[in-house]
């Protein structure tokens, strides 16, 4: 096995320092065997817990605007285009749990990891397009004076809703399962915890009860008062929320794109525990990025003091990438250190 050595255009033998550390190797084998274990149950678990809660929204959705139809409710109608919007990221999810399990091919040599991301991309446009629709027409009924609303038809459908959502709530939070430990100095807290797609749509849910007990309150103040005005605008404050909520998705979405460095990692943070690795003088061409939303992937340049320490060095870094940023796809490679590299933009960055 060789490493890339660019500053002498050769290569660096490392074989001579392999045999002192091959346990490496074994431990790598186990750790990633445990680890394919762990997200293989836990994605099908997930997908189960998924399926449940689409095919409540989907049983409400359907309810829900034929409820807003007959209430000639706007409200309604915005609170089910948003759950509308939540069962696209549901099934979106379901997918990319699914996509996740298909091996890369030469084509796509990292998979279909980015398959949630250019999902939720469409989710939010989609839920764009039917918020701007829903508040174009609150607008045309407040100029029209056409706010003539049944209060009795929204409290029922406002209450309905607020049932549902406590219920897919209850089955996102307790059928999902998991918990968090340690083994072998490896944390799995985020492996055997819930799903991040479970997680976030159990978040999904808590902003839908939010908007439904909104929608609920608006109809008992259009019963008890008669002010209809409330129901247009209880339409312009969820398009607000809705504008709101959808822009942190999307910063999300454009930095995963832009392989920017993940806002749970510390760039300097990582090179300097890097730096302080035995044998390394020096760190160069660093790069940490998104694959999606929960996984991410390392390259890095390490320029070594001497060739004969090249495999327990490339262990030892990729041992810390895994044990202390959980970070499992990263490519190391070793090269021998020159003091011109002191000087050199390109090695500096």
């Amino acid at each position: 096995m060789t490493a890339s050595n660019s500053s002498e255009n050769s290569s660096v033998d490392i074989e001579s320092d392999r045999g002192d550390h091959g346990h490496f190797k074994k431990w790598e084998k186990l750790q990633c065997n445990e680890l394919y274990q762990i997200f293989t149950i836990q994605g099908r678990r997930a997908e189960k817990v998924l399926w449940a809660v689409a095919v409540l929204s989907a049983i409400f959705i359907m309810a829900e605007f034929a409820g807003g139809y007959f209430a000639s409710s706007l409200a309604i109608m915005t609170d089910a285009g948003h759950m509308l919007s939540d069962l696209l990221s549901f099934i979106i999810s379901i997918v990319a749990i699914r996509s996740a399990r298909q091996p890369p091919s030469k084509r796509l040599s990292w998979g279909y990891e980015r398959a949630e991301v250019l999902g939720a991309m469409v989710s939010v446009i989609i839920l764009w397009v039917l918020t701007t629709i829903l508040v174009l027409l609150a607008i045309e009924r407040i100029i029209n004076n056409r706010l003539s609303v049944e209060a009795n038809v929204m409290l029922i459908t406002a209450s309905v809703g607020v049932g549902f959502n406590v219920i897919m709530g209850i089955v996102l939070h307790f059928g999902s399962g998991g918990h968090g430990h340690t083994h072998g100095g490896v944390n799995h807290s985020r492996s055997h915890g819930k799903n991040v797609n479970v997680r976030a749509a159990f978040i999904h849910v808590i902003g839908d009860l939010i908007q439904s007990i909104g929608v609920l309150i608006a109809s008992v103040v259009i019963k008890t008062t008669g002010w209809e005005m409330a129901d247009p605008i209880c339409t312009f404050i969820f398009s607000i929320i809705v504008l709101f909520t959808t822009m942190t998705v999307l910063r999300d979405i454009f930095f995963v794109l832009m392989e920017a460095t993940p806002r749970h990692l510390d760039f300097n943070a990582v090179r300097n525990d890097l730096t302080e690795l035995e044998h390394v003088q020096s760190v160069h061409d660093l790069h940490l990025w998104s694959l999606n939303m929960d996984k991410t992937a390392l390259s890095v340049h390490l320029a070594l003091d001497s060739s004969e320490h090249a495999w327990s060095t490339v262990e030892a870094a990729r041992m810390l990438i895994r044990q202390k940023y959980g970070i499992s796809k990263a490519t190391v490679q070793v090269e021998s250190y020159d003091k011109s590299m002191n000087s050199c933009e390109q090695c500096m960055n």
